[in-house]
């Protein structure tokens, strides 16, 4: 995964050259799902970083995870990433996209949080003010049978 980082600069950083555009692969990605992919690589990234434990316990190579998903190799993402970083406003269009729906699913996921938080507080609230089997009194109250017939 950080072969794939690496290029994305590396690659970001050579398009900012003198050099002429680089051609246009047979095989260039759709920018839609160039930024599909990034996507991707970022979230793999950030759960490699927080929980790496859990990707090597379910056997998932975030690159090769990406490359299988997207039906791609490295050289077609290497050559379809130099080919869009050469163009700074495609390539700014392809990462707004990312960052967009990184800010979207972030807001998402806190407000999922958000009404987990509450949810939780609330049924702890209810919880309080059930009484505890504990709490009850042992004995049922005797009651005083009624008898039909006797002055009603």
């Amino acid at each position: 995964m950080k072969n794939t980082i690496y290029i994305l600069v590396l690659t970001f950083m050579v398009s900012c050259g003198d050099s002429d555009r680089p051609a246009k692969p047979d095989n260039l990605i759709p920018q839609e799902t160039m930024s599909n992919i990034i996507y991707d690589v970022f979230l793999l990234n950030a759960a490699k970083g927080i929980n790496k434990q859990v990707l090597e316990k379910n056997n998932v190579l975030p690159q090769d995870y990406v490359y299988k998903k997207y039906s791609i190799d490295s050289l077609q993402f290497a050559l379809s990433n130099e080919y869009y970083s050469y163009d700074t406003k495609t390539y700014e269009t392809i990462m707004d996209r990312v960052k967009s729906r990184l800010e979207f699913e972030k807001k998402k996921n806190d407000s999922i949080g958000e009404i987990e938080r509450k949810t939780k507080d609330s049924l702890d609230r209810i919880k309080r003010l059930i009484p505890k089997p504990d709490s009850l009194p042992l004995e049922k109250p005797k009651l005083k049978p009624k008898v039909f017939g006797q002055g009603d």
